[in-house]
């Protein structure tokens, strides 16, 4: 008699885990519960170094930083400005008010370089 399909293959009636060692399935389970459940203990274990993206150059010297400040106020300043032109009035204002908060800071960053010695 033909029969259309095959007969399953033979299985091990064994636990494909008897061969393993449980202490160390334990301490791979341990692991995998730590990492997803206590992510705040990685983290702390490790150095906390602050995230380097934003420091400033330690090599550069006081006018460069000072100088780089004043330009990036400038910037800012003149764009508050152009903004300004386009807003309507009930929100212009505000936009005007932090453009002279803004020239504020410049004004007083170009005073600090003018005091700098320059070597």
């Amino acid at each position: 008699m033909f029969k259309p399909t095959p007969n399953p293959p033979e299985t091990d009636p064994a636990s494909p885990y008897d061969s393993l060692d449980p202490k160390k399935l334990n301490e791979a389970a341990e692991r995998a519960l730590d990492h997803y459940l206590c992510p705040g203990a990685r983290i702390m274990a490790t150095v906390n170094e602050p995230d380097r993206m934003y420091f400033a150059n330690p090599a550069c010297n006081t006018e460069s930083l000072l100088a780089n400040a004043s330009e990036t106020l400038g910037s800012a300043s003149e764009m508050l400005n152009n903004f300004a032109a386009i807003l309507p009035t009930s929100h212009r204002k505000t936009a005007l008010g932090i453009a002279q908060v803004v020239m504020l800071a410049e004004l007083a960053v170009n005073q600090a370089l003018d005091h700098v010695e320059p070597k």
